[in-house]
């Protein structure tokens, strides 16, 4: 089955009102529904926008602002639960700082269903910033979602980096994997790239990263984002040589689309020059 996918490259705004926030949440989405795409990948912590609205002292500390964003969860929940319904699409709105008991919070990435469900999963892997400096938590389960194209999974950025995970993912059925990145440098965006495509080659599946952009100095926790969304294929017949189906220009605020052919995953599983995924256990036999 085939599939238009849009994955953003989104900058972060300073907001006056909650309106603000909705207004560009839904002008981004409708743009990508009228160019087809059913499924909308947004980029890690691009919720911190919201942080702007409760003023400076709550914005410019890292932990003011987490414990003063679960105010607006629900809406924000409702939000993209409307539009995935509206819409007839499914959104994985990047992630969401999720206090899940007190003063403990997960990096969390909701992903909203055309029927109105909703799930999520944790990141797994912290990167040093947030376990030294934002002190959020990591998850605790690796989920895989059932969707009309088939199973999609998510890994949050630096998850990426760490092949079991995906691994794990694969084998449970997942054909797509959906990575939301922010990072604040170069070469930060290139380990998650190199990693996006290294799960692709390795689980011979797509797997898409959408990428935060821009400068936002008020912000104490996403002040400077690098990057550009792509998606990643694996590097065999019938599809791209490089493994880059396409890719974004970098740093630029615009959203990347794409057309999947969830069926050429099973295809090439069975039928590649090489058997990345299926050769997998052959390797444990030989360390």
């Amino acid at each position: 089955m085939n599939v238009k996918i849009a994955t953003a490259q989104y900058d972060i705004s300073f907001l006056d009102s909650w309106q603000d926030y909705q207004t560009k949440v839904e002008r981004w989405v409708e743009y990508a529904v009228s160019q087809q795409a059913k499924i909308l990948l947004f980029p890690e912590y691009a919720s911190m926008e919201l942080a702007s609205l409760f003023g400076q002292e709550v914005y410019s500390s890292l932990s003011k602002q987490l414990l003063a964003l679960q105010s607006l969860l629900d809406d924000y929940i409702k939000l993209y639960q409307g539009l995935a319904q509206k819409h007839q699409c499914y959104i994985q709105a990047g992630t969401f700082p999720v206090e899940i008991e007190p003063e403990v919070y997960r990096n969390r990435a909701y992903l909203f269903w055309p029927d109105g469900r909703f799930d999520f999963q944790d990141k797994i892997m912290m990167t040093r910033f947030e376990n030294e400096q934002w002190l959020i938590k990591k998850g605790q389960e690796l989920k895989c979602f059932d969707t009309e194209f088939g199973k999609v999974a998510i890994n949050i950025c630096y998850d990426s980096e760490f092949p079991l995970l995906a691994r794990k993912q694969a084998e449970a059925g997942a054909t797509l994997i959906l990575v939301p990145s922010c990072t604040d440098t170069v070469a930060g965006f290139h380990r998650v790239k190199i990693g996006c495509q290294a799960r692709a080659l390795e689980n011979q599946c797509y797997v898409v990263q959408a990428c935060l952009v821009g400068e936002a100095p008020w912000s104490e926790a996403v002040d400077i984002n690098v990057g550009s969304a792509g998606v990643y294929t694996p590097v065999d017949r019938g599809f791209p040589d490089n493994g880059i189906l396409v890719s974004g220009v970098l740093n630029k605020v615009e959203w990347v689309f794409a057309e999947l052919e969830l069926a050429s995953v099973t295809t090439v599983r069975e039928q590649g020059q090489v058997f990345n995924y299926r050769d997998w256990p052959l390797q444990q036999a030989a360390v």
